[in-house]
């Protein structure tokens, strides 16, 4: 089991993707898979969907770690949906040591202003709680052996993940400036690998390649790109003839008219001009020089038991 964790060297796992890729689905199987072999991980969710609650199955997430599964091998999966209005409490707490003066603040609304005038704020806090459980440590030992983050989507994802440039108009000295900094190392260290998810469309692929481009020019490291939903491509490269459907038909013991043909033979056209195009859409995800992931498409949803199939995959990988 070791041997396939290795395989997954960074202790930070961003993953981001174009919406409706499946990129929780991917962090949750991701951090089932850093968990075996007696290990523990952390899935984190900032964008208050309770996508993790939805996809395990529990109620939802209050801002605490909490485990949600057993991993074979005495590993553990804990999850945090993090808040940015509770967050920005810990924060005025731990520098400011305003614990009860925070929680009057809320109160009348403070933190709601203070998110709205500098939406940048947002990100360093969720990004800066982040940054806490990835290098918590305890005697002497880090808390969690990886850390997985479902980051907001591709097309956001640079914004997010590039702190310091939002908060440069934030503030130039003190609390704000030291954690942001202090992220930002980090984000753009080997602790961190951004991978990304995709499915083999055209738009999509085209929002993985914009990514990897943005996170590049901020030094951001990406790791892998993970095709999600791939089926086996069947009569690839084959050519068939109506008569061969209509003997196929036949066998099957199902109608072969000529309009029945016909229209299977358009079927079978359109599909395989379907494969040529992930084909092609292959190739230009290679072309990114980042190691390529393809997971399967679940026939039965994601459920524990796909979650599962797709943490094999991903230690395989």
């Amino acid at each position: 089991m070791g041997e396939h964790v290795n395989r997954w060297p960074a202790r930070l796992h961003v993953v981001t993707g174009k919406g409706g890729t499946g990129k929780t689905s991917v962090a949750a199987a991701l951090a089932l898979a850093l968990a075996a072999g007696g290990k523990r991980t952390l899935l984190v969710e900032v964008e208050g969907r309770q996508g993790i609650a939805q996809l395990f199955e529990t109620e939802p997430l209050p801002y605490k770690e909490l485990r949600i599964v057993k991993v074979a091998g005495g590993g553990e999966v804990r999850a945090l949906a993090v808040d940015p209005e509770e967050a920005l409490l810990e924060y005025l707490d731990m520098f400011y040591h305003l614990g009860a003066a925070g929680r009057a603040l809320r109160k009348v609304g403070a933190i709601d202003f203070a998110t709205t005038i500098a939406p940048g704020l947002r990100d360093v806090l969720l990004t800066g709680k982040v940054k806490e459980a990835t290098t918590r440590s305890h005697d002497g030992k880090r808390i969690y052996d990886a850390v997985v983050l479902d980051a907001p989507p591709t097309g956001r994802i640079g914004r997010f993940l590039n702190v310091t440039a939002e908060t440069a108009r934030l503030a130039k000295m003190g609390p704000i400036k030291t954690q942001s900094e202090g992220v930002a190392s980090l984000l753009r260290s080997p602790i961190t690998s951004v991978h990304v998810v995709t499915l083999l469309e055209e738009m999509p692929v085209q929002e993985t390649l914009d990514a990897i481009v943005e996170l590049t020019a901020l030094h951001i490291p990406v790791g892998r790109i993970i095709v999600n939903a791939t089926r086996p491509a069947l009569l690839a490269g084959q050519k068939v003839t109506k008569a061969e459907l209509k003997r196929g038909l036949a066998q099957a013991g199902l109608p072969t008219d000529g309009a029945t043909v016909s229209g299977l033979a358009a079927e079978v056209k359109a599909y395989q001009t379907r494969l040529e195009l992930e084909e092609s859409l292959r190739a230009e995800l290679a072309e990114a020089g980042h190691p390529v992931v393809e997971l399967p498409l679940l026939s039965q949803g994601v459920d524990q038991a796909g979650l599962d199939e797709l943490a094999a995959a991903l230690m395989r990988a």
